[in-house]
């Protein structure tokens, strides 16, 4: 009879931070300054609040501070230090700083016309490739910091959508309009060992969400 003890059961809870303060409407990317507004510190205290009971033993977030605050209220609900993981921050994006679109948008001048020739890699940013393994090996650390318990990682909508994209196998191009990964939602990965075998998702702050979001995929 084998001695080998059956592989831990881990889950890590990958979140999408709450709302922004951004009354230009530009897209910030990775750029410092961008704050949650009063909304997105509601929409974090609800996530959290909605995870009371659970065992969470490990948190992290991206350096962003949107990020960072999204994560204040898991700290303080239990009791646990905001780990600062690099390799959770925003994609990177030419466009970061700018309103995209035409009209007033960044696309009515032609020099950025370059950045859009490929969707599929894409040409305007980090390719998504590097975005799913990056995201991946951050999973990877937070599953063994919690082995046999939960944790929560705190991202961004585009890497938390790759990522999710990559574990299930679809095409990693894809239609932004299309992501569900609403604000503050909860992407969960349960782990056997070092395996993913379960994928789920849930909307713990929808209540708050601005009617726009509430339209799944939105």
């Amino acid at each position: 009879m084998s001695s080998s003890s059956p592989a831990e059961t881990t889950v890590v809870h990958l979140m999408r931070h709450g709302e922004v303060f951004n009354p230009a409407g530009v897209l910030y990317g990775r750029l410092p300054g961008y704050h949650l507004s009063e909304l997105g510190r509601q929409m974090a205290d609800m996530v959290a609040e909605s995870f009371r009971g659970h065992d969470i033993t490990h948190l992290a977030a991206s350096p962003l501070e949107r990020a960072q605050e999204t994560a204040q209220p898991f700290a303080a609900e239990f009791g646990l230090p905001i780990g600062t993981d690099h390799r959770l921050i925003e994609a990177g994006n030419h466009f970061q700083g700018m309103k995209f679109g035409v009209g007033d948008g960044s696309l009515r001048h032609p020099g950025h016309w370059r950045y859009m020739v490929n969707p599929f890699r894409p040409s305007w940013g980090e390719p998504y490739r590097l975005q799913a393994v990056r995201m991946l090996a951050a999973l990877g650390d937070a599953r063994d910091a919690a082995a046999g318990h939960e944790a929560v990682v705190v991202s961004h909508q585009l890497p938390v959508w790759t990522t999710r994209s990559f574990v299930e196998g679809r095409h990693l191009w894809h239609d932004p309009r299309k992501r569900e990964c609403t604000l503050a939602s909860v992407t969960s990965f349960t782990y056997v060992g070092a395996e993913i075998v379960a994928v789920s998702y849930s909307e713990p702050a929808r209540a708050l969400l601005p009617r726009a979001h509430k339209v799944s995929g939105a």
